[in-house]
């Protein structure tokens, strides 16, 4: 069925599999609307390196993950401000945390 979309719930499932098969942790943060609710990522490397992944919608249509964050070391409330306005515009969103190496690249090849 083109144009169809994973329920979140499952799409997330995937993640925290893929996640551990390449020796990384994966937990989720936030739950959000079950089959619906938006999926944004965040990836590290034991606390460093931290990024914000969120589905963009690009001209041909498609959606794919794209780093929107970074998290500055020197200053890392800015980062945690800018998830908490997230949160706060959309209620029915999913955060899933990916912690370990290459899981930048995991997230990048997800969606493709």
């Amino acid at each position: 069925m083109e144009g169809a979309r994973l329920p979140t719930h499952l799409e997330v499932t995937g993640l925290i599999r893929a996640a551990q098969q390449q020796g990384g942790f994966a937990t989720v943060l936030r739950s959000g609307e079950r089959d619906a609710g938006t999926l944004a990522i965040l990836t590290t490397n034991s606390g460093n390196n931290t990024m914000l992944w969120e589905r963009l919608p690009r001209l041909d249509g498609d959606r794919i993950f794209e780093c929107t964050k970074q998290q500055d070391t020197e200053n890392k409330e800015d980062f945690e401000d800018y998830l908490a306005r997230r949160m706060a515009r959309d209620p029915d969103l999913w955060i899933l945390e990916l912690d370990g190496p290459e899981m930048e690249r995991l997230v990048a090849e997800w969606a493709r």
